[in-house]
C-alpha cells in the first residue's frame, strides 16, 4: 500500500497530476485546495477523501491539512 498523504495540497496535486477523469467543478475544487491554506469544511474533506477513494490513491494522513 502507497503512505498516506501527509496534507490536503498533497492529495489534491496528485489527484490533478493524474489521468483520472475529473468534472470541472472537481478540478475547481482541487485547484483551490492545492493554493489556498484555508482550512477545508467537513463537507469539503469528505469529497476530497471520495475523490481519492474513486481515483484509487490513497488516504490523507490524520491530521491532514492544506
Amino acid at each position: 500500500m502507497t503512505a498516506p498523504f501527509p496534507t490536503d495540497r498533497d492529495a489534491a496535486l496528485a489527484l490533478l497530476a493524474s489521468d483520472v477523469p475529473l468534472t470541472r467543478k472537481a478540478g475547481s475544487f482541487l485547484g483551490q485546495t492545492a493554493v489556498d491554506p484555508t482550512p477545508l469544511t467537513k463537507a469539503q474533506a469528505k469529497w476530497l477523501v471520495q475523490l481519492l477513494d474513486r481515483a484509487g490513491l490513497p488516504p490523507i494522513a490524520a491530521g491532514g491539512v492544506a
